[in-house]
């Protein structure tokens, strides 16, 4: 806290930032759209102190899929496009989440139960259980998961080949 500023105020001061973060990461993406000739409505939030910005279509079309690519890999070029153009405005690094299609709230689901299912099989045989490789994204879903049904994981490994691994008791 600064000197002469309250929790508050600084709340306040986050939550216009991260606001701001948002409405020019809406610009940007809304910028691509038009250029890929894409329909879909950005969606501006604010979770978990960052901005989560979300791609949705009210059409039954595949045509944000093209946007997520395989395994959301061009969903996280998009991300890391969406970050720099943020960074290129407010000169802040940022930690926007981008979702597009309900791709990462599905995955975030899944990724949650793989979590969960790894923490019970680690705590009935006693012995770490390795996962696949993972993007950082993934991997940090998978340790939350764990940390809630009461047991440590960590991160092992070197991108991209980098894996969650839960430690028994």
């Amino acid at each position: 806290m600064t000197e002469g500023t309250t929790p508050a105020a600084e709340g306040v001061d986050t939550l216009t930032r991260l606001e701001q973060e948002g409405e020019i990461a809406a610009d940007y993406l809304e910028g691509l759209l038009d250029i890929a000739d894409l329909d879909g409505d950005i969606d501006m939030d604010v979770e978990a102190d960052r901005a989560a910005v979300s791609i949705i279509s009210d059409s039954t079309s595949r045509d944000l899929q093209k946007l997520v690519g395989r395994d959301g890999e061009v969903l996280e070029a998009l991300q890391e496009l969406t970050r720099l153009a943020v960074h290129r405005e407010t000169g802040d690094r940022s930690r926007l989440m981008l979702d597009i299609a309900g791709y990462r709230a599905r995955k975030r689901a899944e990724l949650t139960e793989l979590g969960t299912k790894a923490a019970d099989e680690a705590k009935g045989t006693g012995q770490p259980v390795k996962l696949k490789a993972m993007t950082p994204f993934e991997r940090k879903v998978v340790h939350d998961a764990v940390a809630v049904a009461g047991l440590r994981s960590e991160s092992e490994g070197e991108e991209p080949q980098r894996c969650v691994v839960v430690l028994p008791v």
